[in-house]
């Protein structure tokens, strides 16, 4: 449903669906139609992960496409109801399920579109975690593509400072050790070291 949309989208030509900026500015858009809270999630943590990017020193080209792909990390979400959103994280066992495969449908959102395609291991497996505790696959370590590493730090770091209820919100030191205790767990001891070094 939101391919065609995209597709039709007044006043964009076939050579700009090719571009990337496009697509994210587009894709990005809807985000912000659906939820202005995922839409300011999604800026944070495109913030924290060219930071943390920048810090381990990657290729420039490398940094832009973990921006793009941290600035749709949960695309996949425009598949899930907003009821179920915000009763995150209140779920029952199948609005887990189905909360779950937005990693996944995000990726597969993506597939056709060409310039998409170096981006789309980055948002499939953000919710990867380093023990292979994470989904869709179970990855566990350098199994997990870089990028999607550095997102899932960003990712949890935001979730943690601005949760989706008031009542779930910690300090930056709180969510610092939280981080702490989770490296070499559910994170990548370098992108959590790289990553704490750029807080300050």
């Amino acid at each position: 449903m939101y391919m065609v949309s995209l597709k039709q989208a007044a006043g964009i030509g076939r050579e700009e669906m090719s571009s990337l900026d496009t697509i994210t500015a587009e894709l990005l858009n809807f985000i912000q139609l659906k939820s202005q809270r995922l839409y300011m999630h999604s800026l944070q943590v495109a913030n924290y992960s060219v930071s943390i990017a920048a810090k381990l020193a990657l290729p420039k080209s490398e940094i832009e496409q973990i921006k793009h792909a941290a600035l749709l990390h949960d695309v996949g979400l425009l598949f899930v109801s907003n009821t179920l959103l915000a009763k995150m994280p209140y779920l029952n066992r199948s609005e887990k399920a189905m909360y779950k495969r937005h990693a996944a449908a995000g990726g597969n959102m993506l597939e056709n579109i060409p310039c998409c395609q170096d981006i789309i291991p980055y948002i499939r497996y953000h919710h990867e975690r380093w023990d292979g505790s994470g989904f869709p696959k179970h990855l566990c370590g350098a199994n997990i593509p870089f990028g999607a590493r550095i997102i899932a730090v960003a990712d949890y770091y935001d979730m943690i400072i601005n949760p989706s209820t008031e009542f779930w919100a910690k300090t930056k030191q709180q969510a610092v050790r939280e981080l702490f205790s989770a490296s070499g767990l559910l994170f990548d001891p370098e992108v959590v070291k790289a990553f704490i070094e750029t807080l300050g």
